[in-house]
């Protein structure tokens, strides 16, 4: 996500980043990498500019150059500008309370993954609690509605459609009468999509959203498009008014310039990205979270979250327990893996752990050996798994016949697991001994 414009905004914060005193020529070789990164990330010119120049007027004053420690204040001074740039604060949908019904128009042409966000957002709003109902408007687009109708199936979220129906203000009016008598809070319309903007479409929005006066309409755009996106955003705004933008496939997009710059040139806020294919992999905007991973320093708040989501807090102690009296299984070790994956790629959580983002790339995780691992465990029985040690030579051959592998692999897991044992019941044991833990690190280089 965004490491071709982390790597480079990195390479140029070490400049100034750990300096004692920092000149302004320093300061103007920083802001020059930077800006060079920004305009091959695609990020509009006049926002670019806008950025350079505040951030050369700021950076230059008394208050940097003459600080304690003018390297960490630089960068302070372009983060915050960049979550200035990226929108400030994360926006909340403008939805009503539950005894009301809200409204969501849904815009965006062919291709974006209007009508895949429709049913992302859905899911995202059924587990906040609320009750959607998605309704298929999008009736040009072929298998459109069918589309939607499979998306409502998954997520288990009701889809109301018109066969046959050619008018969409027909299928609201239609949903508007189903939400009231089954109590849905929150509808949420896919509307018609083109290949590119046209008088008939702009004519059919305005005519739904006249009629159903929502409380936000968000755009769906690709941010892989880059400056396209802002103006397709700067045009439906103009012709429609939008209340705010969802970007998709944002964790494919090394650059960044549609995310940077569309606060800026549209005046309207990033609301969601697509961070995956998966229904899951939807979620809210963080300009200030973003920001940090821009510049290298990770996102450590969104990757406990995460972790939140897929982890039991009693199963976690339960857990340490084990570790501390070395009864940590391979049972265990299996049910971790599973839950490891849940929580996304071992990429996207490797750009949240400070300094890591642009460090490792997809081919330096050995993913195939992670597969094995699971398969080799799954092929284990539950006894083989709680009592490793019952695993002679005829069970290493059953094992790696029934996983695919190798007995000198399964032999390499079992070693692995030995080891790792080991060193979480010490981890444990320093948790609650700062100075050994201190001594532990020191041999390591201050580093684990």
């Amino acid at each position: 996500m965004l490491d071709k414009l982390t790597q480079k905004i990195s390479d140029a914060m070490r400049v100034v980043s750990g300096k004692a005193t920092i000149t302004e020529k320093n300061i103007d070789d920083a802001v020059e990498a930077i800006k060079m990164a920004l305009l091959e990330a695609d990020v509009n010119l006049r926002v670019v500019r806008r950025f350079v120049n505040s951030t050369i007027e700021e950076a230059k004053g008394e208050k940097v150059l003459r600080s304690v420690n003018p390297g960490q204040q630089f960068i302070k001074i372009v983060h915050d500008k960049l979550v200035s740039f990226l929108g400030d604060t994360k926006q909340d949908l403008a939805l009503k309370g539950p005894d009301t019904i809200s409204t969501i128009l849904m815009l965006g042409l062919q291709g974006s993954g209007k009508t895949t966000s429709s049913g992302k957002l859905a899911l995202r709003l059924k587990k906040d609690g609320r009750k959607p109902l998605l309704v298929a408007c999008d009736l040009v687009r072929p298998a459109a509605v069918e589309q939607l109708s499979v998306l409502g199936r998954q997520i288990d979220v009701p889809v109301c459609k018109i066969d046959g129906e050619k008018n969409p203000l027909a299928v609201y009016k239609e949903a508007i009468n189903l939400a009231k008598k089954n109590l849905y809070d929150t509808i949420i319309i896919d509307t018609t999509g083109r290949l590119q903007i046209d008088e008939p479409m702009m004519r059919e929005l305005e005519l739904l959203k006249n009629a159903s006066k929502p409380d936000e309409i968000l755009l769906v755009a690709d941010s892989m498009t880059g400056q396209s996106a802002v103006d397709i955003a700067k045009a439906f705004d103009e012709k429609i008014g939008l209340t705010g933008v969802i970007l998709t496939k944002f964790d494919s997009d090394t650059r960044g310039g549609a995310a940077l710059s569309l606060k800026t040139v549209t005046g309207k806020p990033l609301k969601f990205v697509g961070v995956g294919e998966k229904l899951e992999d939807f979620e809210p905007f963080y300009p200030d979270r973003t920001a940090s991973r821009i510049l290298g320093m990770g996102d450590v708040v969104s990757l406990v979250e995460k972790a939140q989501q897929v982890f039991d807090e009693k199963e976690a102690e339960e857990l340490q327990k084990k570790m501390e009296k070395e009864n940590f299984t391979l049972d265990d070790w299996l049910n971790q893996l599973r839950s490891v994956k849940k929580m996304g790629s071992l990429q996207s959580m490797l750009e949240m752990i400070p300094g890591m983002a642009g460090q490792i790339s997809e081919d330096d995780i050995n993913k195939s050996e992670l597969k094995s691992f699971e398969a080799i465990l799954s092929s284990m029985t539950k006894k083989e798994r709680a009592n490793h040690l019952i695993i002679g030579p005829s069970r290493r051959t059953r094992i790696a016949r029934g996983s695919g592998t190798s007995s000198a692999e399964v032999g390499r897991l079992l070693k692995k697991f030995e080891k790792m044992r080991t060193m979480m019941k010490k981890m444990t044991k320093m948790n609650k001994n700062p100075a050994a833990m201190q001594s532990m690190m020191s041999r390591f280089g201050g580093g684990f």
